[in-house]
């Protein structure tokens, strides 16, 4: 294999860089092999691994970028549709060592051979230097591929909002340790979660990933589920967590996300930025191994005005020093390069240095304190700032030393691979989606029931957005209202459509229901007792259905069978409101977004949950 990398001419080699002035290769450098020696103290090892590293070496660890799962297990090509290169030429040529999963395999078994046959690409080059394997949430119903990933061979359970519905750290950290289990039985060695910011903005479209807008709630099950992942220390059976979005990234002006540039503003009207900080601290008390700084750019603040990614005053001032913080920081994705999805042109999330170049913005990254690079794949041009002298060495081998670290603390390099078998018996085993569909369960939270529910086996039901397939084992399916003893109403959290597929994947904007929405569930509520079924992956003005339904019920992530066991009582709903729910737009925009619990005369307040 030969080093594809170049010298700037205008510089020329880098001092102490053995393979810049091309006599020779990487490859034919020798190895020292003591790093792989397990008896060795931890530092020693990285120490004599970080020694034996060229420039390209370093620089491939600070990228993280996504990968994907070829058909049948194999490695695959490059996917144009997602900007996603070969992922061999990633691995040999760029030196890259840490990736994110997108997408599933068909069988938790495929997944772990993919994943050993990507640690055979990285055990073929120089130093055998192994993968990294990091995930989205994908044990939830989240369809949405820029935050998380559909269930499929795994347990499935409620979003985190729904975690927090029911409220419980034990059940919490029990569902974070059934995670880890088949995390790791198929190679994945790193959560890109949990989310621990302040759903504070009632329109902002990451909540759902929430533990919801209470300060106390979030700071302890975040804890629990950090604990869940990482176990007492981090070591060969964790799953490390890449808490976030440091400083906490529910304050966006208008919950608006800064996915976009229109949303790329946080702001602090109510003065509450500590309030924010507050589940971080009790992550770092837990002892989260990483952090991932938000998009967004604070407006109004002591803090510099720009993306917190690029944020030294943020990254630096509060988080290392402050907070003592030593761990591996790692950008939110996308922060340097412009990209296309799906057809799409996608901006650099550069907020406030948007006029800089992919370079200048890359040099600010790291001079902020942060270690990785999340999204992109661009070492060449950290090999040429270090050439070009704009950036020493030195800084590299800072984050390298903590990327190494960790690596070697999660046991990769005493066991790179996993057992395809091993990964068939634990990924969604009986007893794991069994303990997923009783927390889909107990997450529903009752919010009005006028003595309908819950409902009689048998029952005549007219349904409107449940599966009738699903309902028919429980009731007689009619077919219109005026035939049914009781009607079943499914709606999801409303949103604006926006211009592009990408941004529709984020639900944004008002929390009103189309009126002509309103007005079909409302001729149904006046024509037979109507039982309201919401998904809320977000807050919903439920104030027009209110005084017409019999009853209200909330989900944050359940199967129809998990709704219908509740509904039809072979299930007690247990869920608890984790957020306020508005009586009205107006409320919303009156709402301070750093200021929880702002809205004005909310229709249902946090903590509120009926049972029967």
């Amino acid at each position: 294999m030969t080093d594809t990398t170049t010298t700037d001419p205008t510089t020329g080699p880098a001092a102490g860089d053995p393979t810049a002035d091309g006599a020779a290769t990487a490859d034919a450098l020798p190895v020292d092999p003591r790093f792989r020696d397990a008896s060795l103290p931890l530092d020693e090892r990285v120490e004599n691994l970080l020694g034996q590293m060229t420039l390209q070496e370093k620089a491939g660890l600070f990228f993280q970028t996504m990968i994907t799962i070829g058909e049948g297990g194999a490695v695959a090509g490059p996917n144009p549709l997602f900007g996603i290169a070969d992922s061999a030429e990633m691995i040999r040529d760029r030196h890259m060592t840490h990736f994110n999963v997108f997408g599933a395999a068909s069988s938790a078994a495929e997944m772990a051979e993919w994943h050993n046959r990507i640690q055979e690409v990285a055990a073929s080059t120089r130093l055998g230097i192994p993968v990294t394997l990091s995930t989205d949430p994908r044990h939830s119903f989240s369809d949405n591929p820029g935050a998380a990933i559909m269930a499929g061979p795994f347990s499935q359970w409620p979003e985190t909002l729904g975690l927090a519905a029911i409220g419980d750290e034990d059940l919490v950290e029990r569902f974070a340790d059934i995670a880890r289990q088949e995390y790791t039985a198929v190679g994945i060695r790193v959560a890109l979660h949990p989310q621990i910011d302040l759903a504070t903005e009632p329109r902002w479209a990451r909540q759902v990933a929430t533990f919801g807008e209470d300060v106390e709630l979030t700071s302890r099950l975040g804890a629990a589920y950090i604990r869940g992942f990482q176990g007492p220390e981090l070591g060969p059976d964790s799953v490390a967590t890449m808490t976030k979005h440091f400083p906490g990234g529910g304050p966006q002006k208008d919950g608006e996300d800064p996915h976009f540039p229109y949303g790329r503003e946080q702001v602090y009207p109510g003065g509450e930025f500590e309030t924010h900080l507050k589940p971080f601290e009790a992550a770092f008390e837990a002892g989260t191994s990483q952090i991932m700084p938000y998009y967004g750019m604070p407006v109004g603040t002591e803090y510099e005005e720009v993306g917190f990614g690029f944020n030294k005053s943020v990254v630096t001032g509060l988080l290392r020093e402050r907070y003592g913080f030593d761990g591996i920081v790692c950008t939110d994705w996308g922060l340097l390069s412009d990209a296309e999805i799906a057809g799409q042109p996608f901006p650099a999330r550069a907020w406030g240095v948007e006029h800089l170049s992919t370079r200048e913005r890359m040099a600010k990254v790291l001079d902020a304190g942060a270690d990785q690079f999340g999204g992109e794949a661009i070492p060449d041009l950290l090999i040429d700032l270090v050439r070009s002298g704009e950036l020493p060495e030195g800084r590299l081998d800072v984050s390298a030393r903590r990327l190494l670290r960790e690596k070697f603390r999660l046991g990769l390099f005493d066991a790179p691979t996993v057992d395809p078998a091993r990964a068939a018996e634990v990924v969604g085993n009986a007893e794991f989606v069994a303990a997923g569909e009783a927390a889909q369960r107990a997450s529903v939270t009752l919010l009005k029931n006028e003595a309908v529910l819950p409902l009689a086996r048998g029952t005549k039901v007219f349904v409107h957005g449940f599966d009738p397939e699903a309902v028919a084992g429980y009731a007689t399916v009619v077919a219109i209202p005026e035939e049914a003893d009781v009607a079943l109403v499914r709606l999801h959290a409303p949103y604006e459509q926006r211009s592009t597929m990408f941004e529709n994947f984020f639900h944004a904007g008002s929390l009103d229901f189309p009126q002509e929405t309103v007005d079909e569930v409302l001729a149904i509520a006046r024509a037979v007792p109507t039982v309201l079924e919401v998904f809320l992956d977000r807050p919903a003005i439920l104030t027009p259905f209110a005084g017409e339904v019999r009853a209200i019920a909330a989900d944050f992530g359940a199967s129809s069978a998990a709704l219908l066991d509740v509904l039809f009582g072979e299930a007690a709903p247990q869920g608890r409101l984790p957020m306020d729910l508005p009586s009205s737009m107006a409320a919303v925009v009156e709402n301070r977004p750093d200021v929880p619990f702002d809205t004005a005369d909310p229709l249902y307040r946090f903590g509120h949950g009926l049972s029967y």
